[in-house]
């Protein structure tokens, strides 16, 4: 078995051919199994009730090389993932939130930490049930959040500035 690690989360999995996204680095594999986290959440509300947070942390966790489309999405799923975990705002609100920050605001490019936070897709992925899946995402989600803690406080600016808009 060929075997691939994904540049973004780091998990090791079975090397597979199959698409990966457009500026989120990340490996076939990893990529799949993202997929198969997505299909599980919308096709089942339960699962579905952390679905802000697996999009957030997956694009946090794999912010690809500096480009306008990586920049944006780095700055505003971190805004999305402090919303929820610090602001505590419901998941309606910080979609919102993030929608209002891609369509009015600029950003800088944050560098990414050297590892970004221990649980993966494949944790996720594991889970037998509604309530695992609910509790490995928030585990995951703050795992990534605490990752790029060194750039918590141009988050936190940046999610003032969207919400005085």
């Amino acid at each position: 078995m060929t075997t691939e690690t994904c540049p973004g989360c780091g998990v090791v999995l079975e090397a597979v051919d199959g698409p990966v996204h457009r500026y989120m680095e990340s490996t076939p594999s990893c990529w799949a199994i993202y997929g198969e986290i997505l299909a599980r959440e919308y096709s089942n509300a339960t699962y579905m009730s952390v679905h802000r947070l697996t999009v957030d942390a997956y694009a946090a966790q794999h912010p690809g090389q500096p480009c306008p489309q990586s920049i944006q999405s780095v700055a505003v799923h971190l805004t999305s993932l402090f919303s929820v975990l610090e602001l505590g705002l419901k998941h309606a609100a910080a979609t919102q939130l993030l929608k209002r920050c891609a369509d009015t605001m600029t950003f800088v490019w944050l560098e990414p930490p050297e590892h970004l936070g221990a649980t993966t897709v494949l944790d996720v992925v594991r889970a037998t049930n509604a309530g695992q899946h609910s509790e490995i995402v928030k585990r995951w989600a703050n795992d990534v959040w605490q990752a790029w803690s060194p750039h918590h406080a141009q988050i936190h600016n940046w999610a003032s500035e969207a919400t005085s808009l």
